[in-house]
Formats: C-alpha cells, structure tokens, sequence
C-alpha cells in the first residue's frame, strides 16, 4: 500500500482600489494536511488537521473500490526557500494601500472613465512525504499587480496590464511604467476600427502567441488528457507535429510565476522537452500517468489541499532567427494582434478561438491603423506546420484552471507569424 502526505500553509493578502478608494483589504492564513493511500490499484483520500496514523487510515478506509491506478517509484529529497530581496511581509498594510493609490493616479485621461489596480501577496509552504521515504520542503513568495482601466469615446474599452513573479516587492518597481502604458493605449483603443475578416497572414505578439502555446497546445500534452483520448497528440509520440523551427518546452525552474521546486507528489522539478526540433518528444505527467506512459514524472500540481493532478507551469515556445521588423515584411500584409481576452480551446481536436486585446493592421510590411475586438482561430496542427519565429522570448503570468483548481503558471513565446481565421469578437 502507497501513501502520501502533504503539509500547505499558506499565507495571503488582496488589496484592490478602485477609482480612488479602497475596496477591498483581505488577508487569509491557512494550514491543512492531505492524505492519499493507494490501495488495490484505487485512491483513497482524507483531509483533515489530524495525526499521521488517523489520517492515513481514514484515507485507506476512503479507498472503497478496486483499479488499475499505480504510482512511479521516485527518490526524491530536499528543501528550498526562495528568499525575496524585499521581503512584502516588512511593509505595512498601509505603505502597500498608499503605494496602490499612487500608481492608480497615473491613470488618468479625460477618456478614462473607471480605474483599478488589485495588489496580491502569497507564501506557500509544503511539506511532502510518503511512504517510499521521500521527503521535501518548499517555500515560496510570490506577488502580483494587475492595473485596469475603462476608456469611453466612440466605443467603451477596457485594458489591464499585469506583472506576477515567485518574489518580493521588488518585482513591483515598473508599475508605474505599467499605468502609463495602460492609459496610452486603451485612449488610442475607444476610436480603433473593427477588424477584417477570413484566412490571412497574423503577426501574434509574445503574450498572445504564449497563451496559444499553453491553451492550445500544452493542454493537449498533459499526460490524464492523453490516457484519456482527449488529446490530438495522444498518438503522435516521436513524429513530426510542427515544422523544424518549433522547440516548445516546460519548464518549473525558470523564475516565471509558474516556478515550483517540487511538484504536489514530492518530485523534483527539471525542464521537460515537449517538442524539439518539430517532433513530438513527451508529454507531462504525474506519478500515475508517468508508469503508463514509460515517461518521467514532476508535472503533478494541487490547489491548496486539493488532489494533484497534472499541470503545466512555465510553458514556452523557444526563440528563432526572425526580427519583428522581417515578421511584419514577410507577412505583408493581414493583422498584427497584441495580448489575449480570453477564448478557448478543445484538445481532443486541437481546435481554438482566442479573443485579443488589440492589433494594429498590417498593409506592405508596415503597421497601421488600430483595430478592437478582434478574434483569432484555427486548428493547432495546422498552425504550427507552417509557423516563423521571432527572436525575442517574453513571459506572460496568469492562472490555469483545470477540474476546479487555479495554479500560477507562465506562458512564454516570441512574436510569431502564422496563418489563421481573424474576425470580429
């Protein structure tokens, strides 16, 4: 009989102010202990602040059926604590309300009808051990600014700009950088026209075409998608899926939100090749999905005391030869899109729809007019045969949701050219 134990504790602070005021000042302090036991090939799992022995039992007796779930063997040990060089738990509540206030008065313009800026703080500690005799601790900070902003002329906008990292306060110093930028375009954005429509050439920015690596194809590499035939990939192991330019990888070690040290099972984190070269090398797994795929485990991430299941963390399509300027001119012309509202995809058919922020049009190798409420789709397959590549990588931060559960995660890409449906969102 298998069993895990996890320890979270978990400390966390919101502040959000909006047009002026504060709206909201919300700090949680929780500690929890998850048990699992893996019995007769079937998962038990218990909850609850109690000693070892009763919480495994309690799990075991939870374990009522009988499977085919079995577990990798992993030898994994360690601790790591991720010292911030400003440390957000040394500055008060109020130097963190007036410093929100501060940044929010950058966004200002006769335009500008609604303003927020929402400030988050978090410590996450665990505590992993189970019964092959592995064990690890971890603790890490990780802080976020999102700073939004509605703009009312011919049409009614909205934009937000962001920065989350695994680190301290000083990860906030561009904010105010951030607050210009937001003004300066979401001003331009209430007069841009609406887009063309059909099949044409997209230059996609770092942001949007991150959000296309993680949603619309790093989804269709988690290892429980595949077993369970809802990947496009799951068949596709060692052939070519993209075209020779195309090294995508995942990696929790880089310093992007999605960084973790150790996974939710106690395995060490290392950068995972998901396609090199083109072709199709692993997918992302947990413990489970790992022994029935012959493949190595660390992708396996819980919400709080949640049961882990298999996520991404810092998703990227690496860097290739391509200045934006030659991007633009090979494109010629079509659309130039920045950012990403939302969307989504299948990948079980590697079908997706993204909404982005803004772009600008694309007439002779030059930008031009600005355009709104533009959409974006296509087949992932597809796109990624005949894709070019930027040279400059960037990350953007945000949150995945899977079965009922948020975990921090990056995307990262360069710019990228490729040809896909634009129409209006």
């Amino acid at each position: 009989m298998f069993y895990d134990v996890r320890i979270v504790e978990s400390y966390s602070l919101r502040i959000s102010v909006e047009n002026g005021k504060v709206e909201k000042v919300k700090f949680d302090e929780s500690r929890g202990k998850a048990f699992r036991v893996l019995k007769n090939g079937f998962w038990g799992y218990f909850v609850g602040d109690v000693d070892d022995r009763e919480g495994i039992a309690l799990a075991e007796k939870n374990a009522v059926g009988k499977g085919d779930s079995d577990v990798l063997n992993v030898s994994s040990k360690g601790k790591f604590v991720l010292k911030p060089k400003e440390d957000f738990r040394d500055i008060s509540v109020e130097e963190k309300v007036e410093f929100l206030k501060d940044v929010e008065k950058n966004l200002k313009s006769d335009k500008i009808v609604s303003t927020s800026v929402a400030y988050f703080e978090n410590v996450r500690r665990l505590r992993y051990y189970d019964s092959n005799g592995n064990e690890v601790f971890y603790e890490i900070p990780r802080i976020g600014l999102i700073i939004s902003a509605v703009a009312k002329d011919k049409t009614l906008q909205f934009y937000s700009k962001r920065v989350m990292k695994p680190a301290g306060f000083e990860a906030l110093k561009g904010a105010y950088n951030l607050a210009n930028e937001v003004v300066e375009v979401v001003t331009k954005l209430v007069n841009a026209k609406t887009p063309p429509s059909g099949a044409m050439n997209v230059v996609a920015d770092s942001s949007l075409a991150g959000v296309f690596v993680h949603e619309a194809f790093g989804h269709a590499v988690e290892g429980d998608h595949v077993l369970q035939g809802a990947s496009v990939l799951a068949n596709k192991l060692g052939q070519k899926v993209a075209d020779d330019c195309v090294n995508i990888y995942d990696d929790p070690t880089i310093r992007e939100f999605g960084f973790y040290p150790f996974d939710d099972e106690g395995v060490k984190a290392e950068k995972r090749t998901i396609v090199e070269n083109g072709i199709l090398k692993d997918f992302l797994h947990s413990r489970e999905t790992a022994l029935n795929l012959n493949s190595r485990a660390g992708n396996a991430r819980a919400e709080g005391l949640k049961f882990p299941i298999v996520r991404m963390s810092n998703t990227y399509l690496d860097k290739g030869d391509h200045r934006f300027e030659e991007l633009l001119e090979i494109a010629r012309n079509g659309v130039y899109l920045v950012g990403s509202r939302g969307g989504e995809t299948n990948p079980a058919t590697g079908y997706f729809q993204f909404n982005a922020q803004y772009g600008y049009l694309i007439e002779g190798g030059e930008l031009t007019g600005m355009i709104r409420d533009v959409s974006l789709s296509g087949y992932t397959l597809e796109i990624l045969k005949g894709i070019r590549i930027g040279r400059d990588l960037e990350f953007d931060p945000g949150f995945c949701g899977k079965e009922d559960q948020l975990v921090p995660v990056s995307d990262g890409s360069p710019p990228v050219l490729i040809r896909a449906l634009v129409g209006g969102s």
